[in-house]
């Protein structure tokens, strides 16, 4: 099995993947552009991507078949985005381990800047900067939580006031064929949000999304399911009722090619539970799933190994990065790592898995075998990391 990069907690990783079901391989919509080009280097590369490939596998709960696709009158579609735009902003993640930029969309919760937006926008953020369509004024951004299961993240701006919000609907009042908008910072472009309609198709949609460069999956359900063509960078961005009402934030969606040919779909997280996620966050109420404030961070990159002749794998150190934790307790690669605070790690989405409690300035004893067998056992206090 080839090496794969924990993201967050553990080292710098990269987002994407292939595969695909109904309607082809889908992608999360947000956009990824390189700052650098260097060589030979699997992040960099993956990071240059455009927008990152989802592959899915969806599976419908019973609903009512889908009405033929419709699209709101011209007029009515651009009285909804003028009303709903002010309440939108830009999401530009710095991915500084990535040497790439994450771009997205999120939606203004409170006038003092909390922001929400999906996981996956600011996943490996080292830096956060926000643009307010309402106002025209960019805002350093700090992430107040995230849940990595459910792809929810808050941001605050700093400094910032008086901020138009979003009008959030009733999500499980979304009925099968309504006609809906989605809104959101296409392609990375910025300015007037781009718009684009279609109708719901399916309801408490289930999907399998595949990390290629993690080699990981994640579950997302209860989605709702459209036919909107979105694009990349609308991640996080609203799906609107033509009574101006926000419904569910944009998260997955076919290429524009199968959206061409009328076999695209795209998802949304109900907005009700995006809300309730962000709520908890905005509490401080941290859980298994909701990670509270900065990512405690070792600064390793970690690949699988397999065993030969078993089915048993190891978490192999690919490189620790020079005055990071890892490194100061003595790992450099080649080294196994077998546990952390003593719980086994079997595989680097293991280790991810395992600090992801922690917090910068927590101290945690790691155990590993070097390349000639001698085990060694040393405390490291974890760096403030990018957002996971």
């Amino acid at each position: 099995m080839p090496w794969q990069p924990p993201g967050g907690p553990g080292g710098p990783g990269g987002d994407g993947g292939a595969g695909g079901e109904p309607g082809g391989p889908v992608r999360r919509p947000h956009r990824r552009r390189s700052l650098a080009i260097a060589a030979a280097c699997v992040v960099l590369v993956l990071a240059a991507a455009l927008g990152t490939a989802l592959g899915l596998q969806s599976t419908p709960a019973a609903s009512p078949k889908p009405a033929p696709r419709t699209s709101a009158p011209v007029s009515r579609t651009s009285a909804v985005a003028a009303a709903v735009d002010p309440g939108l902003v830009d999401v530009i993640a710095t991915l500084g381990y990535q040497d790439a930029v994450s771009e997205g969309t999120g939606m203004v919760l409170t006038s003092s800047g909390e922001v929400l937006t999906n996981n996956h926008v600011i996943d490996g953020a080292t830096a956060v900067k926000i643009t307010d369509v309402g106002n025209g004024r960019t805002y350093q951004a700090t992430v107040v939580g995230y849940d990595q299961v459910a792809d929810i993240a808050v941001l605050q701006a700093q400094g910032a006031s008086g901020l138009k919000t979003v009008t959030p609907g009733v999500s499980s009042k979304v009925t099968v064929g309504e006609t809906v908008i989605a809104l959101g910072n296409a392609e990375g472009k910025g300015g007037t949000p781009a718009v684009a309609t279609g109708t719901v198709t399916g309801l408490d949609e289930s999907i399998t999304a595949t990390d290629q460069a993690e080699h990981t999956s994640e579950q997302l359900t209860g989605l709702i399911r459209t036919n909107v063509p979105i694009q990349s960078g609308d991640s996080g961005g609203p799906l609107v009722t033509t009574a101006g009402t926000v419904i569910g934030m944009n998260t997955a969606g076919s290429s524009a090619y199968q959206f061409q040919s009328g076999t695209g779909q795209a998802f949304a997280i109900p907005i009700g539970r995006a809300t309730s996620v962000a709520g908890q966050i905005e509490a401080g109420r941290a859980s298994a799933t909701v990670h509270i404030g900065a990512t405690g961070f070792l600064g390793i990159e970690a690949g699988t190994y397999v065993v030969p002749f078993s089915s048993r794998t190891e978490t192999v150190v690919v490189g620790a990065m020079p005055g990071m934790p890892a490194a100061k307790a003595g790992l450099v690669p080649g080294d196994v790592i077998i546990s952390i605070d003593g719980h086994a790690v079997a595989s680097p989405s293991a280790l991810q898995a395992l600090l992801e409690p922690y917090h910068p300035g927590h101290r945690v004893t790691i155990s590993w075998q070097d390349p000639s067998g001698q085990i060694h056992t040393a405390s490291a206090d974890l760096a403030a990391g990018p957002a996971d």
